[in-house]
């Protein structure tokens, strides 16, 4: 083995331990079945699901035409798969707030429509992209039924 390949071995073995401490998976590298590039699954109520489910519904508020808010209600699956960054993919609820989109608020001060009438739950499926060292965030997948 090369000296050159022996630090690119390192240098991914050391972004793979950032990228977990990230996402919050508590496991160390050595003792984890976690294989880069495969998608793993992940605790829904973990703080990195959570932002990704976020960045999801940024996204679909972003491209809807209703004049409310959504957020999401329940995360049912979410897996996380190590790639130039972490791909989430997530099956999430989402259902229409009181808060209207004109007025910017945040969405954890929105509460859950309660008029019958106006009430909407969506599924949808995200594919959130985090490259953290770029400070990016690209959601190339919103898919809402």
């Amino acid at each position: 083995m090369s000296f050159r390949w022996g630090l690119t071995i390192l240098s991914f073995l050391s972004l793979c331990e950032v990228l977990q401490t990230s996402v919050g998976i508590s496991r160390k590298l050595t003792k984890s079945t976690v294989k880069p590039g495969f998608p793993t699954p992940v605790k829904t109520n973990d703080p990195g699901v959570q932002r990704a489910a976020r960045s999801g519904i940024y996204k679909y508020n972003n491209c809807s035409n209703d004049i409310f808010l959504f957020k999401e209600s329940h995360i049912n699956k979410a897996t996380v798969q190590v790639v130039k960054g972490l791909k989430y993919k997530l099956d999430v609820d989402i259902s229409r707030t009181v808060c209207m989109k004109r007025k910017h608020p945040d969405l954890d001060k929105c509460d859950f429509q309660r008029n019958k009438t106006l009430r909407q739950t969506f599924r949808c499926t995200f594919e959130v992209w985090l490259i953290p060292w770029l400070g990016k965030v690209q959601v190339p997948v919103s898919l809402c039924q």
